[in-house]
């Protein structure tokens, strides 16, 4: 064999291994985003919710039992083939927000055995539980540790319901007419009273920022020594607490979820909702947005 073609053969090679190396190359270099994370045992770690671009809305966890997210008596596949209307409490939050609903808050066990447990507040900061059904155990301990961590909690207990809906009292679907207040709320160093006494005509209260509706609302109140930490409006209805690195809102009331005039009403045209949620997200890890120091209840 010749020099030439001996060359020409070492130069296709050298070719052909640049075109393979490109082509595993590039895609690394054009596309976003870090290489598969790996656990100690050499096992591909379960995928964090991706952080919000500049100018996307931030994600927002959405754990209630209200029909909030989709119309009662609708399921899932029914939405997804157009039926049904969005809800107006959907649209008021999906403003802001990219909602994220959420059957539970503890973790489940992997899809495939063997897996992992899935975490469902991984990769949130901002979190409404809303009018929630019973929460369990591990609900309560992933609530105040997702809290401490440094989540901001939107978390909205309602004594005494004054919304209608079109299903009988036992049916599963119903909400609750009288929240379960969790355990977690005293851990946090919080509780709800409520006034049979009070006139039953909704009325409207104040907040740093904005008004909201209310209607036989309760009353949120700090234990004794645990008062430091919290900002309280809106006729004590609401509550703005530190509670380690993260920050509880608890509204005691549900009626600017529940009414849609009355919510309009108190946002001046414009759904009362956004203005809560701005309020209750507004506080970072420095401090409240009220002055109140790092630190608070519940440590």
């Amino acid at each position: 064999m010749s020099p030439r073609p001996a060359r020409t053969l070492i130069t296709g090679g050298l070719a052909v291994l640049l075109v393979i190396g490109l082509a595993l190359l590039l895609p690394r270099l054009l596309l976003p985003g870090d290489p598969p994370a790996v656990r100690s045992d050499g096992q591909p770690a379960l995928p964090t919710a991706p952080p919000s671009a500049p100018g996307e809305r931030p994600r927002l966890g959405l754990h209630t039992g209200l029909p909030l997210y989709r119309p009662l008596g609708i399921d899932v596949e029914a939405m997804a083939r157009g039926q049904g209307e969005v809800p107006w409490q959907r649209r008021a939050l999906e403003k802001s927000h990219a909602l994220v609903p959420l059957d539970t808050l503890s973790p489940t066990i992997g899809l495939v055995p063997g897996d992992p447990p899935v975490d469902p507040l991984e990769g949130l900061d901002r979190l409404a539980v809303i009018q929630p059904r019973a929460l369990s155990p591990a609900d309560n301990v992933a609530l105040d540790e997702w809290v401490k961590a440094g989540g901001r909690l939107l978390l909205v207990l309602d004594p005494m319901l004054t919304g209608e809906y079109d299903l009988p009292l036992g049916d599963p679907r119903h909400p609750n007419s009288v929240a379960l207040i969790p355990p977690v709320v005293e851990r946090w160093g919080l509780q709800i009273v409520y006034d049979e006494t009070q006139e039953s005509g909704p009325r409207f209260a104040s907040h740093e920022g904005g008004t909201i509706p209310l209607a036989l609302a309760g009353e949120v109140r700090a234990l004794r020594g645990r008062e430091d930490g919290c900002t309280f409006a809106a006729s004590r209805a609401l509550a703005r607490c530190r509670v380690g690195e993260g920050s509880v809102t608890v509204l005691a009331d549900a009626a600017v979820f529940e009414h849609e005039s009355l919510a309009a009403e108190a946002g001046q045209g414009s759904s009362a909702i956004g203005a809560l949620v701005d309020y209750a997200f507004a506080s970072g890890k420095g401090g409240d947005r009220a002055g109140k120091p790092r630190g608070g209840v519940g440590e």
